[in-house]
């Protein structure tokens, strides 16, 4: 019997190179690979249905299936962090907490873009912040075309650079790492981001996954025995590929549905709270029949 053949978008991450390279093989499909060295620059084709298996972010996940594009999700985190890093502000002009942004100018890439959408979550939701008194300032659209910023959103000026802007002034934060800035006076907003995040994650038990994998639906019910075996090929790519956690790491790659269950609907939940969804989504309506199966 001839293998199905299924057009595939992945980025390199340890469980994907067994994959990707042949060391993880299949009597069932036949991926075939488009090059995909930055897998965001796909994903407004992932949306649009040209691809059979891909990775996509799980916000942008989200918008699809809220606009009713025919994707299923299968519970294969591609990778994930706790998120309390990213968002830093320019300590030259003043100290900034978390809850100080409210009134003030805050840069984000893409409104919808998953990072920011995790970032918000965690100031809504952990520091009190009022996220409508917030002015984010964006710099492009995101990858479902319907969606549209929110009213206390503005648009940069073309040929903008977010950094450059908040160490000019104007921004009074941006959501980013601080990265190479810290020599430039640039600090987290969040004091001390790794033990916030560390603390998180004892009280949530939870990982704000980034990306997900993504199958069309006519795969899912046309061939679900493709499907369980994609999933059966990630779960060895991760065994052959993945590095041994150390004691207390957090898992950045989970694999299966009861474990990733909590985290896909934290997503859910914060991207509706946003409203970056046109309604809200239940963790379940997020996989099928087949999929929802996959390490429950």
């Amino acid at each position: 019997m001839a293998k199905l053949k299924l057009r595939t978008m992945l980025g390199d991450y340890p469980h994907t190179v067994p994959i990707k390279t042949g060391k993880v093989t299949s009597d069932v499909v036949d991926l075939e690979f488009t090059e995909a060295e930055v897998p965001h620059d796909h994903f407004k084709e992932v949306v649009r249905g040209e691809f059979d298996v891909a990775e996509l972010a799980i916000m942008t996940y989200l918008q699809a299936k809220g606009w009713n594009r025919p994707l299923v999700a299968l519970p294969v985190a591609m990778n994930g962090r706790i998120q309390h890093a990213q968002i830093c502000y320019n300590a030259n002009r003043g100290t900034l907490a978390p809850k100080d942004i409210e009134g003030r100018k805050v840069g984000v890439r893409t409104y919808s873009q998953t990072t920011p959408t995790w970032v918000r979550g965690i100031l809504q939701n952990d520091y009190n912040v009022d996220l409508s008194k917030v002015n984010f300032v964006t710099f492009t659209d995101g990858h479902v075309p319907e969606f549209k910023d929110p009213s206390n959103c503005t648009r940069a000026a073309a040929g903008k650079k977010m950094a450059d802007m908040l160490l000019a002034g104007e921004l009074d934060a941006m959501v980013a790492g601080v990265g190479d800035l810290a020599d430039k006076g640039v600090k987290s907003l969040i004091p001390d981001p790794k033990t916030a995040a560390d603390e998180w994650y004892k009280k949530y038990n939870l990982l704000q996954v980034n990306h997900i994998l993504v199958v069309k639906e006519s795969v899912a019910k046309e061939h679900p025995e493709a499907v369980r075996d994609i999933y059966r090929m990630f779960v060895e790519g991760k065994k052959l590929g993945a590095p041994a956690l150390k004691p207390g790491e957090i898992d950045p790659r989970p694999i299966g549905y009861a474990i990733n269950k909590a985290n896909f609907a934290l997503a859910a939940k914060y991207a509706w709270q946003q409203r970056t969804i046109p309604r809200e989504i239940n963790v379940d309506e997020m996989f099928d029949a087949t999929t929802r199966t996959l390490g429950a």
